[in-house]
Order: structure tokens, then C-alpha cells, then sequence
């Protein structure tokens, strides 16, 4: 079954009412997600097992940041936990412009509804008028590149045009956060390379704050402004890159791939620690 769409039930961050409200740091900067000092832990009291220890990352207001580590590391668990999915076990995250809209790997769309229906789904529960519903779900469409498809069912629909129509719904929830939690994992190196291209120019057009998880370095490098290293379980912050290279890029780009060899020297070095473990 596909997992309910956000709504506006607090989650456990602190949020504001405002959608452009940020919260301010310290130092002035401004973040869209505060996440200060978090830990998460599964198990019984005293045979805990950590997932995440002490997790401090900030996202400033329009940042396309890639959270980038070895699978089992923690970075779903700390998306869920963005998203207000799970809680923290210590610590505290806020999303000051309230609850986040998330991407899953899987498009998780109801394939009892046609693709314009599935965003009509996400316009309702934000409380979009009925009559103004259809003419938003055709713009979305149009925003994704699927303008004419608001009657095809899911199953006339390929695997990108599905995570178009996934990435149409998110936007539907009208947040100015997206959470994506490797959004292209399962498409061919072509389809995702087309929705890499397509992310990066809705992105620069709506100007929304992403998170992005993926374990493909150059995914990483090729969409984000920043890519950050958790370590292998529990899950911390090892180091941050700022991508200088001008957007658009291309994954075949030479600056992407010399990134893209420092951090994957970086990413074995903690798969290695581990194996020692």
C-alpha cells in the first residue's frame, strides 16, 4: 500500500506557521532545517543499538543538499526523522515553515487513480478547492514535463514518467522543503539521467530546499550544492563538500568526476573503518 501523503499534523520538530519563515541561527544564517545534535537508537532499554549519533547539519533556505553514505548508514533513517516519520532519540530538528514534503525511491502512487487524480489527492488534503484542483494537477504536470498525461493510469505510465508524477504530487503539498530519499535508484543510467536534468530545473525554478539522500557519489555531485558524508553505522557527519561547479552540469562533466574520485576515496575509507569493526 502507498505510504499517506503528508499533512499538517505536528510532527516532532518545532515548526512555525509561516511557509518562508527560517529558522536563525547564532551566526545570522538562515536554515529551512535546523537538525542540532540528534541521536536515534532502536532496541530495548539497554541493548540499544545506535543508528545516528550526534547529528548537527543546518539547510539553508533554497540549499540543494546531498546526503551521501554506504547503505545501512543512517541516511533514511535521518530523512524519516526530517520528515517527522519517526522521532529522535536525543537531540531536536525544526523545519520552521512546517511538515516537509517527501519523495520516495518507489513512486508510491495509488494505481487505482489516474496520474492527475494521484496529485488531485495531495491538493484535497492541503484543502485546495475542489474546482481549482484540475487546473493545478494540469500545471504540475506541465512543470514535470507530462502535460497531456492527467487521464493515464499508472500502469500506462513508464518508470520516469511515474517518478514525475511522484515529484508532481510532492510539490502538490506546497512545501518549501523537499525530502528525497534516492528518488532514481531504480531507473536505467539514461531515464535517470534525464531526471537529473529535469530535478535541477524545477529546482531552479521553485527555489525549494532539498534534501537528498543517494549512495551514488556521482548522483551527489551532479545535483547538489553540497554533498555531506555520514559514516558507516551509527550514522555521523564525517565531512562536507560545497560544489562550486556551475549548474547545469552533466555527470560525464571532468569537474564532476574529479569531485566525484575525492569523495569516493573519502566513502571507502569509511567502508573500510567499518569492516573493522
Amino acid at each position: 500500500m502507498a505510504p499517506a501523503l503528508s499533512t499538517d499534523t505536528p510532527g516532532p520538530f518545532h515548526t512555525t506557521g509561516d511557509p518562508s519563515a527560517t529558522a536563525v541561527l547564532d551566526d545570522g544564517i538562515r536554515t529551512a532545517v535546523r537538525i542540532d545534535h540528534v541521536h536515534k537508537s532502536y532496541g530495548r532499554p539497554g541493548a540499544e543499538r545506535p543508528v545516528l549519533e550526534d547529528i548537527t547539519l543546518d539547510v539553508r533556505p533554497g540549499e540543494f543538499v546531498c546526503l551521501l553514505g554506504a547503505s545501512g548508514c543512517g541516511k533514511s533513517t535521518l530523512l524519516n526523522l526530517v520528515a517527522g516519520l519517526d522521532r529522535p532519540s536525543a537531540g531536536t530538528i525544526e523545519v520552521p515553515g512546517g511538515r516537509p514534503a517527501l519523495m520516495f525511491q518507489e513512486h508510491a502512487l495509488f494505481p487505482w487513480l489516474t496520474a492527475g487524480r494521484n496529485i488531485e489527492l495531495a491538493l484535497r488534503l492541503r484543502g485546495v478547492p475542489r474546482a481549482e484542483r484540475r487546473e493545478e494537477a494540469e500545471r504540475l504536470l506541465e512543470l514535470v514535463r507530462l502535460g497531456g498525461s492527467y487521464g493515464k493510469r499508472v500502469h500506462e505510465l513508464s518508470g520516469g514518467m511515474r517518478q514525475r508524477v511522484a515529484l508532481a504530487r510532492a510539490l502538490a503539498q506546497d512545501s518549501r522543503v523537499l525530502l528525497m530519499d534516492e528518488p532514481f535508484a531504480a531507473l536505467d543510467a539514461i531515464t535517470r539521467d534525464v531526471l537529473h536534468h529535469e530535478l535541477t530545473r524545477i529546482w531552479s525554478q521553485t527555489r525549494l530546499s532539498v534534501l537528498f539522500v543517494t549512495h551514488n557519489v556521482r548522483e551527489a555531485v551532479r545535483l547538489g550544492e553540497r554533498v555531506v558524508l555520514l559514516s558507516s553505522r551509527p550514522g555521523r557527519v564525517v565531512r562536507e563538500w560545497e560544489v562550486g561547479i556551475p549548474q547545469p552540469r552533466r555527470i560525464e562533466d571532468a569537474a564532476v568526476a574529479d569531485l566525484s574520485v575525492e569523495i569516493t576515496e573519502e566513502l571507502r575509507g569509511e567502508i573500510r573503518r567499518h569492516g573493522r569493526n
